[in-house]
């Protein structure tokens, strides 16, 4: 399974396997190449249950808890022989599971707290929950929307990062820290900030448009290819967007990459 940002022809055999149809295909989910990419998805996903959790009402110690105990029994192969129709996603296959999982572990009185002791994806709380209390303070939106728009924002940070990454790789990430803003707000495309970051990066405002252009691109493909990977069919990745779009509109939550979500170039 390739892993790598490209928007070429090749791109479509990245779709072919998937980490979440690698799962769903496995005749042992036990298996550990689908232990191994199970295991990614939780550790890339999990913060929008956590928020979840909190949105239902869970305070932070509680909503560690289910989220931790959960990611123990997702482990299980059983898990997974009841899933039904919105297995297709890994987002609705989640958040079905661990809507269950909330309402049988506080019925058993949480005798499953953290996992039994076993932790089994590594959860920085203390991170979380401050990032939870800046989030918009949106009562009438019901947890499911939270879910789904803390969803599209973990998918937008992580393909920011992993362009950042691939900029700094080549020498270039003092550009793309520069570039980033034109990601998210159209209305800082004007004459005089291409002419402002082309002085700085010793570029024409010509040459700035280009880049940004190219970015776009990138994004936009490394976008997709994060998508298809919590997808079985590589047909639903724009169905799958417009929902995650619709989300974040609702939240009232755009996104804006940060420093603090890609790191110092």
């Amino acid at each position: 399974m390739r892993t790598g940002i490209s928007n070429s022809a090749g791109e479509k055999d990245s779709f072919r396997t998937t980490r979440w149809s690698l799962i769903l295909n496995s005749a042992d989910v036990q298996a550990p190449e689908s232990r191994a990419a199970l295991s990614e998805l939780c550790r890339l996903y999990w913060y929008p249950l956590y928020a979840f959790a909190r949105r239902s009402g869970y305070d932070a110690s509680d909503a560690e808890d289910l989220t931790q105990s959960f990611f123990l029994h997702l482990l299980e192969k059983e898990a997974f022989s009841r899933v039904g129709p919105e297995k297709g996603k890994f987002r609705s296959f989640l958040l079905a599971s661990f809507k269950n999982h909330m309402s049988v572990s506080w019925y058993k009185g949480r005798a499953a707290k953290r996992g039994g002791g076993y932790q089994v994806v590594s959860l920085d709380t203390e991170s979380a929950e401050h990032r939870y209390q800046l989030e918009p303070a949106d009562d009438d939106l019901p947890p499911d929307r939270v879910f789904d728009a803390r969803w599209a924002t973990t998918l937008l940070s992580r393909v920011t990062t992993r362009l950042h990454e691939e900029y700094v790789s080549q020498g270039k990430g003092q550009t793309f820290g520069r570039l980033k803003v034109f990601l998210v707000k159209a209305d800082y495309e004007d004459t005089n900030s291409y002419r402002q970051i082309a002085e700085e990066l010793g570029l024409t405002a010509g040459g700035v448009k280009t880049l940004v252009f190219r970015l776009r691109k990138q994004f936009a493909a490394a976008l997709r290819e994060e998508v298809a990977q919590t997808l079985a069919d590589p047909a639903e990745v724009d169905s799958e967007l417009h929902a995650l779009c619709d989300a974040l509109l609702a939240s009232s939550a755009g996104y804006v990459p940060e420093d603090k979500d890609i790191g110092n170039s």
